[in-house]
């Protein structure tokens, strides 16, 4: 499964239940968002576990983090999955954005490189 436009890129990799994240996502709100949460809810559906790869990802607009907010939250009601979330030290809105969904899943690991 992959999404792709001029500035961003998002793919599901086989590598472990891996979502990765690329470039800027700059869209309007949850209708142009939806075909990344369908990535994102159908990932879910494939394990006990997920990676949510957001390195390369230099920007997203709010609309993409209450995407975000929305996936995690939904996911408290499965007791026995596990996300991870890998974000960039070096992306300055990551490591606070990152720790905010964090308050939303206490159980959720975030990793930044």
């Amino acid at each position: 499964m992959e999404i792709k436009a001029d500035l961003y890129r998002v793919w599901l990799s086989d590598e472990a239940n891996c979502i990765v994240f690329d470039g800027i996502l700059r869209l309007n709100g949850g209708e142009e968002y939806a075909p990344i949460a369908q990535i994102l809810d159908y990932a879910a559906t494939q394990g006990d576990n997920m990676v949510i790869d957001l390195q390369e990802l230099s920007f997203l607009n709010s609309s993409g983090i209450h995407m975000l907010s929305k996936f995690v939250i939904q996911q408290r009601k499965q007791e026995n999955f596990q996300i991870k979330i890998i974000g960039s030290s070096r992306v300055p809105w990551q490591e606070k954005s990152l720790q905010s969904l964090q308050r939303l899943l206490p159980k959720l690991i975030i990793e930044l490189r």
